[in-house]
């Protein structure tokens, strides 16, 4: 994910009948120059094609009256012609439309939160061929983390990786990891994927709500109200849902939070199905959603607890 301020976004994103990037324009996820404001309101996000994983996704999302109430508004879909911006091959390029979820909000604050017990889908890590280059990777972050039959053999599978890199966050544990964020006035931090135990994690929440009880009150509201609306949505019921992220944007006046990224909202194989909350084990599609949301709404109950006990003894808020 990318977290840039004034986000560089590609020609054929800003020449296709769409204005200037508009100062303060953040961009808090997805890969950097795949969004770009559009108009009034509306972000242009690149997509693959018409048959698209994420554009299937949001026109089924919109036709579901659960999920629709926690997704951004989808508009449709924008073709341009590479020919007319200087592509390659002069073939069509293709960019949903979406509501520009910072749209309203003044100088606010912003973070994106990923979901789930795994980011990665089923076919990413099947094969189980051993490969040296990512037991490199892996000793170049913890030269203990391999076996000593993994040391042995200087090579892991890709599925050993991927659960390596996702347990030094919260996201194995807890369903749930804090991407990235930014507070108004400061630059935007994105180190935060070994961000792991309750302490860290509160701590940085807390750092985000700044002291606010009515904004972690709002979002914790808006959070259960997601929650619910996943549960009985049937979107939800026929898809693993893999890489999707809180959104949450406040300022002096209002609060926003929705569930964003479906690049990878994959259908349920027939006759399977998922209860968001299950642990993952190869072939059953559980992928932790509601997990992460439940325990996201725990933390912020935490934070939301800590916030009232500083406005109570402010003299320990230091301590906190």
């Amino acid at each position: 994910n990318a977290l840039e301020l004034s986000a560089p976004a590609s020609p054929v994103l800003l020449e296709c009948n769409a204005p200037a990037v508009p100062s303060g324009w953040l961009q808090l996820s997805g890969h950097p120059k795949s969004i770009a404001p559009a108009a009034n309101g509306i972000v242009r996000k690149r997509v693959s094609g018409l048959h698209d994983t994420e554009l299937l996704a949001y026109r089924q999302l919109m036709i579901d009256p659960h999920a629709v109430k926690v997704v951004p508004k989808f508009y449709g879909v924008h073709q341009c012609c590479q020919s007319e911006t200087g592509g390659a091959n002069g073939g069509p390029e293709y960019f949903i439309e979406l509501h520009n979820m910072l749209h309203g909000f003044v100088d606010p604050n912003v973070m994106d939160i990923k979901m789930g017990f795994r980011t990665f889908t089923e076919s990413e890590v099947s094969n189980t061929a051993l490969r040296e280059d990512l037991y490199r990777k892996m000793v170049a972050v913890d030269p203990n983390a391999p076996t000593g039959e993994e040391h042995r053999a200087r090579a892991i599978t890709k599925l050993r990786y991927m659960q390596f890199r996702e347990n030094m966050s919260s996201t194995q544990e807890k369903g749930f990891r804090i991407e990235a964020l930014k507070m108004r006035g400061c630059t935007p931090v994105t180190d935060l994927k070994t961000i792991k135990t309750d302490r860290q994690i509160q701590g940085t929440i807390g750092h985000f709500v700044g002291g606010r009880r009515s904004v972690a009150k709002d979002i914790i509201k808006r959070l259960k109200q997601m929650r619910t609306a996943i549960e009985k949505s049937s979107f939800f019921g026929r898809h693993q849902v893999l890489g999707s992220s809180v959104f949450i944007v406040y300022d002096d006046h209002q609060v926003g939070v929705w569930l964003i990224d479906f690049a990878k909202a994959l259908p349920l194989p027939k006759g399977t199905k998922v209860t968001h909350r299950a642990r993952w084990q190869m072939g059953n599609c559980e992928e932790g959603l509601l997990h992460g949301f439940d325990e996201l709404i725990r933390t912020m109950e935490a934070v939301q607890h800590n916030v009232q006990q500083q406005h109570r003894h402010p003299s320990r808020a230091s301590e906190v």
